[in-house]
């Protein structure tokens, strides 16, 4: 085995399996949660508010995919570059983010993503991050099967963290009170792992979500034309999927500048269609409908009895999550 692995407890090494490294791992992904917990058999991590990504390092070959297997190196090249002369082959997790202050801001990151040239990423000034949490391959062992809490600990040993990458701190308690330091300080929120959890390519109960703020993606399904000195377009229609039909959940009309409201009227007028994509009607005066294949990041206080969203803030547009895959995000009660 690797020296690395070898550093395993003996029982966990049988969950150790050699494997050549694959081209794709389907990431574990937080199920919402409204509970609030401390618990010895959990950990506790900042929920960042960045763009998600996998990364591949191979012998000199790096590769950075998103969720929806975008590939990123051109629009991250400092952390590619980063990743490139770390010494182990690795297949680790993590969040890419800009900050705003002191605070992870996706609104920033809307900066660098979508760019697909480094030189003209670099050139936009906006500083990344890459924050990595989870390590799921190395030196030519798979070791999703190894507890969570095992992994992270051979992630730092794995990874060079210097300059663009670093590591996602933990708690091993007081989940509560972490959580309402994060609020206060106006960050996402917390993610609360549990110690012995495995990394399946699933959404979890064993990773769980406490957001400090309502934000979910949501499928932009149509517009409306702008009034008085507004341009590009007044609100943005939008909706999630059940049942295999869009539901439409309401109109978002702040959070845009005149550079978004232009660049999306730019991006949309070419998704034109001639009906409503929603299942159910929707009035709405000067609507244009759209083929629903954008992804909207969307903050909001709160769902309406009648599945609206009540006070929606347009955030940014998301590119790592395929539209198909866009629900409604309802808190569970999972934790056993």
């Amino acid at each position: 085995m690797s020296d690395l692995v070898d550093i395993l407890p003996p029982e966990q090494r049988g969950r150790v399996r050699r494997a050549t490294m694959p081209r794709w791992i389907d990431p574990m992904l937080a199920t919402l949660t409204k509970e609030r917990f401390s618990d010895p058999d959990w950990i506790f991590e900042h929920k960042l508010d960045g763009e998600r990504c996998l990364a591949f390092k191979e012998g000199s070959t790096v590769r950075l995919l998103s969720r929806s297997q975008q590939h990123l190196n051109n629009t991250y090249p400092e952390v590619a570059d980063a990743l490139g002369s770390n010494e182990h082959d690795v297949i680790i997790d993590g969040e890419i983010v800009a900050f705003d202050g002191k605070r992870t801001s996706f609104e920033k990151l809307q900066g660098r993503i979508g760019i697909k040239d480094p030189d003209e990423a670099r050139r936009t000034g906006i500083a990344v991050f890459y924050y990595v949490f989870d390590l799921m391959y190395l030196d030519g062992f798979d070791i999703r099967l190894v507890p969570l809490i095992n992994r992270k600990t051979l992630l730092p040993m794995a990874v060079g963290f210097h300059a663009s990458v670093r590591f996602l701190e933990h708690r091993n308690r007081d989940g509560e009170a972490l959580y309402r330091e994060a609020c206060r300080q106006g960050l996402e929120g917390l993610v609360a792992k549990r110690r012995e959890s495995t990394y399946i390519g699933l959404r979890s109960p064993d990773w769980l979500k406490f957001k400090c703020v309502n934000e979910q993606e949501l499928v932009i399904g149509g517009f409306t034309d702008p009034a008085g000195t507004r341009v590009g377009l007044g609100a943005l229609l939008v909706g999630y999927y059940q049942d295999r039909k869009l539901r439409y959940a309401g109109k978002v009309g702040t959070g845009f500048n005149t550079r978004t409201l232009l660049d999306l009227r730019r991006r949309l007028n070419g998704r034109e269609l001639k009906r409503s994509p929603f299942s159910e009607t929707v009035r709405e005066k000067g609507a244009h409908w759209v083929r629903p294949d954008m992804v909207a990041e969307v903050g909001f206080t709160e769902w309406t009895h009648d599945g609206k969203l009540r006070h929606p803030r347009f955030v940014g547009l998301r590119n790592d999550k395929p539209a198909t895959e866009v629900v409604r995000e309802i808190p569970q009660p999972v934790r056993s």
